[in-house]
């Protein structure tokens, strides 16, 4: 009876009894078959990760274009109002002059019957020009200030005066031209503004 209960202790496990008790009665070596397919992964996700960093390099140029797109487009707002302002100034203390009669701002010249065009010559200007302030704070130069008086040929009793001012930002390129119709008949001032559209020399 022992005898036989060794023999029965020595017999190998049926193959139905290793699968009812989930043993597999072998196992195949896949390490070929992984190694082989973590190589198809990374061969995938490599082209994914460099398409990924070069729309972010993609992104960020634009991004910085556009900001200093919009420093540039800043800085020449400023330049401009900086300049407008200084002609702006210049203009209305000129007018305040004529209208004053200051016979040493008034130059004395010979009255035109049309409009006068000494503005646009660059001589012309530089020699004529007074400057009513002396410095303008952020500007290149100091703000300048034309007066030609020319005569209305339907009003005889009117003086007219043609005021051409310019400013100055922190450049020579930034410049504004203004100018202002002056009439004064009696005790009546008419008053026609007008800004150049594009610098004349």
């Amino acid at each position: 009876m022992r005898h036989r209960f060794a023999n029965l202790m020595r017999c190998p496990a049926r193959e139905g009894d290793s699968q009812r008790r989930g043993k597999p009665l072998c196992v195949r070596d896949s390490s070929r078959n992984g190694r082989g397919r973590r190589g198809s992964q990374c061969g995938v996700v490599l082209p994914i990760v460099l398409l990924i960093s070069t729309m972010m390099l993609a992104t960020s140029a634009v991004w910085f274009e556009t900001s200093l797109s919009a420093t540039r487009s800043t800085n020449n707002v400023r330049d401009y109002l900086q300049a407008f302002h200084a002609a702006d100034s210049a203009l209305i203390s000129c007018a305040r002059s004529v209208i004053a009669a200051d016979v040493e701002t008034v130059p004395a010249s010979p009255l035109a019957s049309v409009e006068p065009t000494q503005w646009k010559v660059k001589s012309a200007f530089e020699a004529g020009a007074i400057t009513p302030i002396a410095q303008w704070p952020g500007s290149l130069r100091a703000p300048q200030c034309l007066i030609e008086a020319w005569r209305l040929a339907n009003r005889a009793e009117a003086r007219a005066y043609l005021l051409t001012s310019r400013g100055f930002g922190r450049n020579r390129e930034s410049q504004v031209w203004l100018q202002l119709e002056l009439v004064i008949d009696s005790e009546t001032v008419e008053r026609h503004w007008r800004r150049v559209a594009a610098s004349p020399f």
